[in-house]
């Protein structure tokens, strides 16, 4: 493989916590420690343009502004963006750009790309629907506006020479939504070797883990209403990872449902302690709704975890019914909790379901992830055609 100086686009990036942002740092840090000269272009955390050094990588750090209903997200002024993100593509001169976004610094990547004439590859992790949730508009312009970042998404990626997302369900909502007739799903990846498999101690009551951002589209309260209708022989505890816009709600509602003294919402934890709290756990579930892969999913697979999750969106890609867990209509407590229940109750069972998912996971690792992206790149800087197969 050529070395290559390539710069990457993220609308979010460390130290931000979601899935786009992990796996953007995770790209870039991998492709740098292969070798690559490997430069990040991203909102500022503060707010002030910079550049920094992480892990190898250079991140140019785009003028931001806090964004009112999500404290922890930053945006950025369209044209800061397009004149700081011009100004870095000519002084990075990359061989390659791989944008991760498209609203306003994926945005400007691509527009300073294209006009500069430099090979592009662009991947999709945004649901616009998650977007448009926080707008304070009705039912009805929230579904036309996400309707029309759909087809600007098409319109913004169109002008990439590869296009990819993370599981063929995200690839199918580009051709249907955005309108984009060429395009492959890639996995996230995750580094599966720093997942242990669980040493848990004997006699303790089975823990329920769930982990990520507290929004809306997460239903953590269908799994807080699960536990509560658990049967009263079932011992169990859940332990929340995350923080979000409904913890508070969320909090409150683990007390009327009167399993306050079986949740433990842990907020933000370091990777040292989600490593352990994927250790500790016995069983992993998802309720969201709006996963296009779902990194935890992987994460808790790796660590030897069954799966309980939602049939929604790209999370049956990941769970195998009576192999490595269930899968349960979104919205069907009641579905959710006889789930549950049965791994609960069944420490056989657990175990089985773990070690599936432990065999899964490894079409996902991390290495195959950078190895096909370098493969790709190779490919848009050759001007071959690229397809699923690289």
């Amino acid at each position: 493989m050529t070395t290559l100086r390539i710069l990457v686009g993220a609308e979010t990036y460390p130290p931000d916590v979601n899935g786009a942002a992990r796996f953007a740092g995770r790209l870039a840090a991998g492709l740098a420690a292969r070798g690559h000269d490997v430069h990040v272009v991203a909102p500022s955390p503060t707010g002030r343009p910079g550049v920094e050094v992480h892990d190898g990588v250079t991140v140019h750090r785009v003028t931001s502004r806090r964004y009112g209903p999500l404290e922890a997200l930053r945006i950025c002024m369209p044209w800061e963006a397009a004149r700081e993100t011009a100004q870095i593509m000519a002084e990075v001169d990359p061989d390659v750009v791989h944008t991760n976004g498209h609203l306003v610094v994926g945005r400007g990547v691509v527009n300073a790309a294209h006009r500069q004439g430099r090979p592009l590859v662009a991947t999709n992790h945004l649901m616009p629907e998650n977007v448009v949730g926080y707008l304070p508009f009705p039912r009805v312009m929230r579904d036309a506006i996400g309707r029309w970042m759909w087809r600007d998404l098409g319109r913004v990626y169109g002008r990439a020479q590869v296009v990819t997302a993370p599981t063929p369900r995200a690839v199918d909502l580009l051709t249907e939504r955005a309108g984009l007739t060429e395009a492959f799903a890639v996995s996230n990846g995750i580094d599966t070797d720093q997942y242990q498999l669980r040493t848990r101690t004997p006699g303790l009551e089975p823990t329920l883990l769930f982990v990520g951002r507290l929004d809306p589209e997460k239903r953590v309260d269908e799994l807080l209403r699960a536990v509560a209708m658990l049967p009263p022989g079932v011992p169990a505890r859940l332990e929340v990872v995350g923080d979000g816009a409904k913890r508070a709600e969320w909090t409150a509602l683990a007390g009327t449902l009167g399993i306050a003294d079986r949740v433990v919402f842990r907020g933000r934890i370091t990777d040292d302690e989600l490593l352990q709290a994927y250790s500790d756990a016995d069983v992993f579930c998802m309720p969201g709704v709006a996963e296009l892969q779902s990194l935890v999913t992987l994460e808790a697979m790796a660590a030897g975890l069954p799966v309980v999750a939602a049939d929604a969106m790209a999370l049956p890609h990941l769970v195998r019914p009576g192999v490595n867990g269930e899968l349960y209509e979104p919205g069907d407590v009641g579905e959710l909790a006889d789930c549950l229940t049965v791994l609960l109750m069944d420490p056989g069972l657990r175990e089985r379901c773990g070690a599936a998912s432990r065999e899964l996971v490894a079409v996902h690792a991390i290495d195959a992830t950078l190895g096909m992206f370098e493969t790709v790149y190779d490919k848009v800087l050759d001007r071959q055609p690229v397809s699923a197969d690289a």
